[in-house]
């Protein structure tokens, strides 16, 4: 077990595969024991070519995503081994069960991200989603003014059309780490990234010329499918 210098040490320098390493014996490092299954990384290549985003940035991006993915298993399979130890109230346990939000959230928001990308049609301004935007918002139009507002905003993070299931209600959400901020019960509409990994390498500091050629590739027939 870290000693608490140790284990102040691996967490002030970010060490999370450090402090894997530590709770994963060898033996369970190499082999999975007790876990029904692993996440598995999508492939996402039919995104290569979209208007907008270089090759290297979303190759880049997609390297990203699969390191939330294998994390996720990592953390998972630490986890589940500690419990087997009987090493729940650890500070080993409690860390690693606190960042199992942020690396679960990383991978499943950058699936929402890239599944929403892609597309080649506008909005069907008489469509179901187009409908709950006016509804919500009061037109289409304010909403995409909202929703580019937000994700404009300073910092790094995540702007996400969240549907309401108690009412239906459509609301944008600034999420700023990957664990923090989500609409309790929410479903998630649409996301996009608006971390400098997802546009910094095309558009440098032009956030806004990123949030452009993002609306510009929205795959809206997927968006609409996520609606409740």
């Amino acid at each position: 077990m870290l000693n608490r210098r140790e284990f102040i040490q691996l967490t002030a320098l970010g060490g999370t595969a450090l402090l894997l390493e530590q709770a994963l014996p060898a033996r369970a490092q190499t082999k999975k024991e007790g876990r029904a299954m692993s996440y598995t990384a999508k492939d996402y290549a039919k995104l290569l070519g979209m208007p907008g985003f270089g090759e290297t940035l979303l190759k880049n991006h997609f390297t990203l995503y699969q390191g939330y993915v294998t994390n996720t298993n990592k953390v998972l399979d630490a986890l589940d081994q500690l419990v087997k130890e009987g090493k729940t109230a650890t500070p080993e346990f409690a860390e690693l069960k606190r960042r199992l939000g942020w690396e679960f959230n990383g991978m499943r928001l950058h699936e929402y991200y890239f599944e929403n990308l892609g597309g080649k049609a506008p909005l069907d301004k008489n469509g179901k989603l187009a409908k709950k935007l006016a509804e919500s918002f009061g037109s289409y139009e304010a909403w995409e003014k909202d929703f580019k507002g937000t994700g404009a905003m300073r910092g790094i993070g995540w702007a996400v059309l969240y549907q309401d299931p108690a009412n239906g209600r459509l609301l944008n959400f600034w999420i700023n780490e990957h664990d923090v901020a989500h609409p309790a019960g929410g479903t998630p509409i649409l996301i996009m990234d608006v971390f400098e990994h997802a546009f910094m390498l095309d558009y440098g500091l032009k956030r806004a010329d990123y949030i452009e050629a993002f609306f510009k590739n929205i795959d809206w027939k997927a968006v609409e499918a996520r609606l409740k």
